[in-house]
């Protein structure tokens, strides 16, 4: 069976510290073994390169994690910057479990050089990025820097939050700020927005005059959320919507080769590989390029590389459905195997309250569904129909979507065994599923009208090119 998205065998993809040089993708990532369970066994880095997101090299761990009694007996997430011509800097989160079950302070910032990307020498703790007084000396981690070009200074960011319980959301971005990457300046809070309990991975880009930050947050929607700027010192605005994905995509970093901007995000796999399990640390590596819309807030659309991929194309016929009260439903694929893209142009009604496309359907109208909720601007997954109540554990795969009737929109849609990625007008949604009932792909519309054109099916013709 093909495998698009990357996860190396025998792993599970954790978080990724992504760099760019010469048209090469870097995928400094954390592999974990799953024994006994998610985050079991310590990882250090491991590396992993492409310029297509279809075909990978395989370095393995470039930067090897501690022994039991080191502060990086686990190396979390970090930071890679090139300092001069071919000489690099990593900055990573030196972790050990057992520290912190002793009461020792158990997360700290560390250092690696390289002349070559793939060769790494440990440096050790860099006392100067120390946990500061007042802060939690368990929750100091995932440091990002980049130049300020308009101080002309080194700015670090990472992840930290107040001592005490960790049910207090006191979870804040704070900075430091060097010339020469050795001696730091401690400068306080960078961004404490009162509304998390933690902050994790930050990423912070320039697109035009905008300034956009990036975090990944686990105590309210677990998902990746951002904020935008005229100025790398603030205010940070909130837009509308402020995510990217729903809970089934997290801890993406952003890198670019100056042409695109690439999300190296993750989709958790669930418990017990079973749809009615919670969410699991790590899974596999899924990219999507971030772009800016007209209005300077971010959207999502699938790499040019992965959707072309599927060079098999079939041509489906338009389908215009109509149902005053009620539902209708039209199958327009009756196989359509594990791994395809689909995309269509669709416009609806203004009475129209349902769009719906439906996954892996067998005959007795069973499937996964991605359902558009006119009235209420939402976009769902879940399963259909959810009996016995309930078939799949769907808390947080949702988006916000504002529609308009009689407007064209495009969908697109990249199913890879089992994980489906769904884009409409810049918005985002993965799933994870695992207990597929056929092979049909439907669509339906209730109380109302949807007309389709430009439909087709993408699969690949060349076997065995893509598997892992």
């Amino acid at each position: 069976m093909y495998k698009i998205f990357y996860q190396p065998e025998g792993y599970w993809f954790g978080d990724c510290m992504p760099y760019c040089k010469d048209g090469t993708f870097y995928l400094y990532h954390q592999r974990d073994t799953r024994n006994p369970g998610p985050m079991g066994e310590p990882f250090g880095w491991s590396l992993a390169t492409t310029t297509d997101f279809l075909n990978y090299k395989d370095y393995g761990t470039v930067i090897e994690h501690g022994r039991n009694d080191e502060q990086d007996q686990y190396i979390y997430a970090g930071s890679i910057y090139e300092t001069s011509k071919n000489k690099y800097t990593a900055f990573y989160t030196g972790a050990n479990k057992i520290f912190k079950s002793k009461g020792i302070p158990s997360q700290k910032l560390m250092k690696a050089t390289s002349d070559d990307l793939v060769n790494w020498e440990k440096k050790g703790i860099t006392d100067q990025i120390a946990p500061q007084e007042g802060y939690d000396v368990y929750a100091w981690r995932d440091p990002y820097i980049l130049w300020n070009e308009d101080k002309q200074e080194y700015l670090l960011v990472l992840g930290a939050r107040e001592p005490g319980d960790n049910r207090k959301k006191t979870g804040r971005l704070v900075s430091f700020t060097s010339k020469d990457l050795e001696k730091w300046d401690f400068k306080g809070d960078f961004w404490y927005p009162h509304l998390f309990t933690m902050l994790e991975m930050p990423d912070i880009f320039k697109i035009g005059d905008w300034w956009y930050l990036i975090v990944s947050e686990f105590s309210e929607k677990n998902k990746m959320i951002y904020r935008m700027s005229k100025s790398l010192d603030g205010p940070w605005l909130a837009p509308e919507d402020d995510a990217f994905d729903g809970r089934a995509y997290y801890a993406g970093r952003t890198s670019t080769d100056g042409k695109k901007r690439i999300f190296f995000g993750w989709v958790p796999t669930k418990e017990n590989d079973n749809d009615l399990g919670n969410y699991e640390w790590g899974g596999t590596f899924v990219p999507q390029e971030v772009y800016q819309k007209e209005d300077k807030t971010l959207g999502l659309k699938p790499l040019e590389s992965i959707w072309e991929v599927f060079n098999d194309e079939e041509k489906l016929n338009d389908i215009d459905l109509n149902k005053v009260d009620g539902n209708v439903e039209k199958v327009i694929v009756q196989n359509t195997g594990e791994c395809f893209r689909f995309e269509t142009t669709f416009t609806f009604s203004d009475e129209t309250r349902y769009i719906s496309l439906y996954l892996y359907e067998n005959e007795l109208e069973e499937a996964y569904e991605y359902r558009i909720s006119l009235a209420e601007k939402k976009i769902y997954f879940d399963k259909t129909p959810n009996w016995p109540w309930y078939q799949y554990m769907s808390k947080g795969l949702e988006r916000p979507i504002n529609l308009k009737a009689g407007i064209e929109y495009e969908l697109k849609l990249i199913v890879d065994d089992d994980i489906a990625v769904l884009y409409i007008d810049g918005i985002a949604l993965t799933a994870r599923m695992y207990n597929k009932p056929g092979m049909l792909l439907s669509l339906s519309v209730t109380n109302g009208s949807l007309y389709t054109k430009n439909m087709k099916i993408g699969r690949i013709r060349e076997k065995g090119k893509y598997g892992l």
